[in-house]
């Protein structure tokens, strides 16, 4: 199943890194705000901390503790890729390990992470995000699926 994982992860990396170019080249400098559909902008947002801006790291030594971590949690995904025998796991793995690995270049390129859609209903907004976190939020809806509905053999 690495196969089928790993090559999802890289185009998952890819997408991320690509789409972070282009924000970064067009909402950055000077800041602006674009607005997509009602529902949908895009907006400049330098995220210094994990998950929706939660532990706002300034200094140094954050960004390479949460670099580190995501690196070790990275390469346990790997190994669990490289175990399973199943498809829709792998393809989850695959987007976790695409996203946080696209997450950890900008950390130790920039010391933060590029986030520039805003989703939001009125005046409520969901935190920005990029594709990295998009796809590693599909990846965890998958395994958390797999593991409620799949078929893997149960342990007796």
């Amino acid at each position: 199943m690495i196969r089928l994982g790993a090559p999802l992860a890289a185009l998952a990396l890819i997408l991320d890194q690509l789409t972070k170019w282009l924000a970064r080249d067009n909402l950055w400098d000077p800041p602006i705000r674009v607005e997509v559909l009602g529902f949908l902008d895009l907006v400049p947002v330098e995220n210094r901390g994990i998950s929706f801006g939660l532990l706002q790291s300034e200094g140094g030594l954050g960004v390479w503790l949460i670099s580190a971590f995501a690196l070790i949690v990275a390469a346990g995904l790997g190994f669990w890729l490289y175990r399973t025998r199943r498809k829709w796991p792998a393809l989850a793995l695959g987007l976790i390990i695409g996203g946080a690995l696209g997450n950890v270049i900008d950390r130790l390129r920039l010391g933060w992470v590029i986030d520039f859609i805003d989703f939001h209903v009125n005046t409520w907004h969901w935190p920005a995000f990029n594709i990295a976190d998009a796809a590693i939020t599909v990846g965890v809806g998958m395994l958390l699926i797999d593991g409620l509905f799949g078929t893997a053999k149960k342990p007796k």
